[in-house]
């Protein structure tokens, strides 16, 4: 039976970082994975470039049954030190914004830097493996992990979990972590599609289906957490990345307030708007503030009630212009779903870090198991942070396992 010191599951980020650190320590490592290409998912981040990191990381931008859990991997192996290998490599980057890092050409530079210090640390990957089997095996006073697969059975000291979560099942993901854990007596927190686009009810979608495209800008809020960035209406509902990020703290049935006005109190615009254009409609005033197919819309679907729409600014009293921008600040929509695992780019919930060491991320019920990445329950927010939690929680673990 071919023995190694480490078996590391799963060649996505985690995995591979897991594995070069555990080899630079003189470990025997060999990395298995069913895909036919070593990080696939870091292979489509970013529109094809990597948001590799981000350089704001705190924890705090983390959700996680324990928010604390996260620290102490995180502030081990930081950003810079991600940073330095990556310029140790030569591979340009940029900032584009919010502390995203992304590569200048392309994110084949990273899957490329990684496989290339496995190698250097005399780490073994081998694709297009299935695992059929892993069990723990006793040798006298030692054990071990027995793992059976597509490629002939294996066994090791450490057994590094990488296999990530449910997110984008047609690249094909799994609940192979959750079984496994379950498997060893590990307690996993409920997995859910996070980072996903919303989803309407029929009635809602009939008055925005065919907007689909349009780009808003807002402030997206949601259980005491606030999200500035862009949004997109759908054919199916709203994505971009306001909503995505904030549908890690939506919960089925709940409201979703988005601010159309962001920066400055609309109550004020559309009172000096009355004074210098008394004239205009409030149709063609609200085309200006908005995009216009938006704005549109809004007059036959939100104002008719209020019977404004096309009267002149002259004759708006100063209350239905308060109406109009209590409405335009706090437009509340109540989603009737997400779009689900099939587009969210992660997975919230996964293994219960109560049942992990923060330092060491291995099983405290089960030595020599570890759980790293999107397996564990610790999610970030879009921009990187995942990306650096797998870098971070990856180190921690090949530095003991």
């Amino acid at each position: 039976m071919n023995h190694h010191d480490v078996i590391v599951l799963g060649a996505g980020a985690a995995g591979l970082y897991a594995a070069i650190f555990a080899g630079r320590r003189g470990r025997r490592v060999l990395v298995l994975d069913h895909a036919e290409k070593a990080g696939k998912k870091i292979l489509i981040s970013g529109g094809g470039r990597c948001n590799f990191t981000n350089v704001n990381t705190e924890p705090r931008r983390f959700l996680s049954r324990n928010p604390h859990f996260a620290i102490s991997a995180l502030k081990r192996h930081t950003p810079g030190d991600f940073i330095a290998m990556v310029d140790r490599h030569g591979i340009r980057w940029h900032e584009k914004k919010l502390g995203q890092l992304f590569c200048d050409e392309s994110a084949r530079d990273i899957v490329a830097m990684l496989l290339a210090e496995c190698a250097d640390a005399g780490v073994a990957v081998r694709l297009e493996c299935w695992i059929d089997r892993v069990a723990r095996v006793h040798a006298g006073a030692a054990s071990a992990f027995a793992v059976d697969t597509s490629h002939g059975p294996f066994t090791a000291d450490s057994l590094i979990v990488a296999t990530g979560g449910l997110s984008i099942p047609k690249m094909g993901a799994t609940g192979f972590a959750y079984d496994l854990a379950r498997q060893f007596g590990l307690p996993i927190v409920e997995p859910r599609p996070a980072l996903v686009p919303f989803t309407f009810a029929a009635e809602d979608l009939d008055h925005t289906k065919d907007l689909s495209g349009i780009a808003l800008d807002g402030t997206v809020s949601c259980n005491g957490t606030a999200f500035r960035e862009a949004l997109l209406i759908t054919h199916r509902g709203l994505s971009g990345p306001s909503i995505l990020q904030i549908s890690s703290y939506w919960r089925e049935g709940e409201a979703v307030t988005i601010d159309l006005s962001p920066d400055a109190p609309i109550l004020d615009r559309l009172k000096a708007l009355k004074r210098e254009r008394p004239k205009a409609e409030l149709r063609t005033i609200l085309t200006e503030l908005l995009p216009r197919r938006f704005a549109e819309r809004l007059c036959e679907w939100a104002l008719p009630e209020l019977g404004v729409a096309s009267r002149p600014m002259a004759q708006m009293p100063d209350r239905e212009l308060s109406a109009l921008s209590a409405f335009l600040h706090a437009w509340t929509i109540r989603p009737n779903g997400t779009e689900g695992y099939r587009t969210a780019e992660v997975t919230l919930g996964g293994v219960d870090t109560d049942a992990l060491s923060s330092k060491t991320m291995e099983a405290k019920a089960a030595p020599g198991l570890f759980v790293v990445g999107e397996a564990v329950d610790v999610t970030g927010w879009l921009g990187g942070y995942n990306f650096q939690w797998a870098w971070s929680s990856g180190f921690a673990a090949g530095q003991a396992a």
